[in-house]
């Protein structure tokens, strides 16, 4: 807590550290422990990956004494890439968040709980992934821990060349799966370093650590809680020839824990899948393109636990083994991972099934894929991507009330502004380098949103000089007309997959555009828009950056009056449903040509990607369509939520169905569209005044939907919703001021 006491042992009425902000300044000024068998030259941008350093896992330990019990204590730590903590046997917590260097997470644990008088240790499984990809920023050649243990005000333990450290040699070379996402376990248990949790282990054969003091690390308090970690049981365990097969009820994000014994050398196989194949059995060799299969090498040595380190979505798990081997059933669990969800989280229930099956879907996917931050997907990528958190972080947001997320997601995507690319990266944080256009101008728009839900005025000072950042980078593509063309700095995406674009008529060639089309047209037209309304939240001048000179630019180009539509390009008469609900949303349509848009949605349906189902929604509502968005949320059309209920969803997907993309992972949180346009736009629950000072109500729900009871956390309370017998209630929070049509 910056500038807040003097450093003396005392509390205030929060609960926090009078020293706190002295013991965060000297963590981080620590030198981490370079933990391989050489210490590297210090890391610089453009060197490549040493191999050697690949999916290594290391484990370390400190041991110290306490004369008597701790009444409180934290202990600060971070690792790259990842840590798992251990105290006096007991697991304590992981992470940290991916970070990049300039900018890196740690984490601040209570472990008081943990400490006992006597001896006691530190036991930390550091990893190394090694690759660039999105699941860690990794593959820069650094790696190591810093930590520093803090009991009733006094320093207990801090890394240094008195902590001691191996090598992992049980973890094999494994393959690797995703898009060098995560390698394959392979575990030898003969070479498992046992009791190494243990205070009385000893370790007096490890090497010591090595301080590095090139490490290029600037470290930064996570703004977010540590991950929950929790078992779940299996909903149906059974024999099957050579093992036995779990299912878990439901999509899961984590590893089966198990424990088996038999013969040296022996071999264990879990596999794990989001769904069976056609003979029932677990689809290991999964449609999204994982392989997800871990062995372990039994050590004939009793009993073993068994479980992997990195996590995988699945529901279902087979356990393989040979007769010989004996599995204990009651053993077994899903260690469960993902971002801490409220008991008080959001609610919904109504007399739709169908609505109901199509909120769970969404919330569950929402939950399983926000791990330290949101994901792309929990399985292939396991990156943030800029373009699905629009989505994501307005789902969460709802669900959760929590936007600690949603605030780190915003921070994250500006870290690489000014050194890389002030437009923007697609993926944040992370070495792997990726730029989508129509991402980047989603993030002003994303930053006015988190201002409006949490009423944060110094945030959005200190993110706006990165939104007028986004569009001074666009500003390159504007030609005389005040619109862009070719864009081809970065990936135009329109949708995906690229068959879910109905048709767009502007030729892509890898993403790349040679000409002026609407799409990315619109979404610069909606990141203006939003820029202009955070100059005027931080009362700055609102100039309107032209808004009435590019409208009139973009009619010229694309609109078609004898249709009431607009095309698809410069040049072309095509007129997709992208090309249409965008302008429709941003207010770039005339008013006589909404009738024929939302004729043209009536039409087309949802004949898009679920990514772009989002914006079609929200431009129906933008034109008072309410009857028409709800049908469309819940319809039983191919192109629908109810088709991955159907298809056994447990979670939402990255398309329509299973078979409408080759890879399709069947936890994708950008489809959770519903959560949110069922609170703002059918029931009708928006914040006026940033932070919910002021709610407007102006609900929609259709008469087809004769019961709901909907609950959903705000700063500082929750708002309830209830329909029964065709009355309607509402309660709020005292602070805040309802407000109905007409008074806004």
């Amino acid at each position: 807590m910056i500038g807040k006491g003097t450093g003396e042992w005392n509390k205030d009425g929060d609960g926090e550290w009078m020293g706190e902000w002295i013991a965060d300044r000297r963590f981080a000024e620590l030198e981490p422990l370079y933990l391989y068998h050489k210490e590297l030259e210090k890391p610089e941008h453009g060197v490549l990956p040493d191999p050697a350093l690949a999916n290594q896992h290391m484990l370390v330990r400190k041991c110290f004494r306490l004369g008597k019990p701790c009444g409180e204590a934290w202990l600060r730590i971070t690792a790259d890439d990842y840590y798992k903590l251990y105290i006096n046997g007991c697991f304590v917590g992981q992470g940290p968040a991916q970070g990049y260097a300039h900018h890196y997470y740690y984490n601040r644990h209570d472990v008081s709980a943990f400490l006992r008088p006597g001896e006691n240790v530190i036991a930390v499984h550091v990893y190394y992934h090694g690759l660039i990809c999105r699941a860690y920023s990794s593959g820069d050649n650094r790696q190591g821990l810093i930590a520093e243990l803090w009991g009733d005000g006094s320093l207990l333990a801090a890394t240094d060349e008195s902590w001691r450290y191996i090598q992992a040699e049980e973890y094999g070379e494994g393959e690797v799966i995703g898009y060098n996402t995560q390698f394959l376990e392979y575990t030898d248990l003969r070479k498992r370093v046992k009791g190494w949790l243990s205070p009385e282990f000893d370790d007096s054969s490890w090497l010591t650590a090595k301080s590095h003091t090139q490490h290029g690390h600037t470290l930064v308090p996570q703004l977010t809680p540590p991950l929950a970690v929790y078992k779940r049981s299996p909903a149906v365990i059974r024999e099957i020839d050579g093992g036995l097969f779990l299912d878990f009820g439901t999509e899961l994000t984590g590893q089966v824990q198990a424990a088996a014994s038999g013969p040296s050398g022996e071999m264990v196989e879990i596999r794990y899948g989001e769904e069976l194949d056609e003979q029932g059995r677990v689809r290991y060799r999964m449609r999204c393109n994982c392989l997800y299969r871990d062995t372990w090498i039994l050590s004939g040595d009793g009993e073993e636990e068994l479980e992997a380190y990195d996590y995988k979505a699945f529901r279902y798990a087979e356990i393989l083994a040979a007769p010989q081997v004996k599995l204990s059933v009651p053993s077994i669990a899903a260690v469960v991972r993902h971002y801490p969800y409220p008991e008080e989280a959001c609610r919904m229930e109504s007399s739709n099934e169908r609505l109901n099956a199509i909120w769970a879907i969404c919330a569950n996917g929402v939950q399983y894929g926000t791990q330290e931050n949101y994901v792309d997907c929990p399985s292939r990528e396991k990156g943030q991507y800029l373009g699905d958190n629009t989505i994501i972080t307005h789902a969460h947001a709802y669900l959760t009330g929590d936007l600690r997320m949603y605030r780190k997601a915003l921070e994250d995507f500006t870290l690489l502004a000014g050194e890389v690319c002030p437009g923007l990266l697609a993926v944040a944080p992370g070495h792997y380098m990726q730029e989508i256009a129509d991402f980047s101008l989603q993030w002003p728009m994303q930053l006015l949103r988190y201002y409006k839900l949490s009423g944060d005025l110094e945030f959005l000072r200190s993110m706006h000089p990165a939104a007028e950042g986004v569009l001074e980078y666009f500003a390159r593509y504007l030609g005389e007309d005040g619109l862009l063309h070719s864009v081809n700095g970065k990936w135009n995406l329109v949708d995906w997959p690229d068959n879910l674009r109905d048709g767009y008529d502007f030729k892509l060639v890898n993403g790349q555009a040679d000409g002026c089309h609407n799409v990315i047209n619109s979404f610069y037209y909606g990141a203006l828009l939003a820029v202009v309304e955070i100059r005027q939240a931080l009362g700055l001048s609102a100039a309107d950056e032209g808004l009435e000179a590019f409208r009139h630019a973009f009619l010229q180009r694309f609109y078609r009056p004898e249709q009431g539509l607009f095309a698809d390009a410069d040049g072309s008469e095509h007129c997709s449903l992208h090309a249409n609900a965008l302008p429709l949303l941003f207010g770039l349509a005339p008013e006589e040509a909404k009738a024929p848009i939302v004729a043209l949605i009536r039409r087309k349906r949802l004949s898009c990607g679920v990514y772009m189902a989002y914006f079609v929604l929200k431009a129906l509502a933008a034109a008072g369509e309410y009857g028409l968005l709800y049908e469309l949320m819940v319809s039983d059309d191919l192109h629908s939520w109810n088709t991955m209920v159907e298809e056994g969803a447990t979670t939402c997907f990255e398309a329509w169905s299973k078979e409408l993309k080759w890879n399709t992972s069947l936890c994708h949180p950008w489809a959770s569209a519903p959560v949110p346009l069922f609170i703002e736009e059918i029931a009708g629950l928006k914040p006026v005044a940033p932070g919910w000072e002021t709610v407007a109500f102006d609900p929609h729900l259709p008469d087809s939907l004769e019961e709901l009871e909907l609950a959903f956390p705000i700063p500082g309370g929750e708002i309830r919703l209830e329909r029964r017998n065709g009355a309607v209630r509402l309660s709020v929070p005292d602070h805040c001021t309802v407000i109905r049509p007409g008074q806004i």
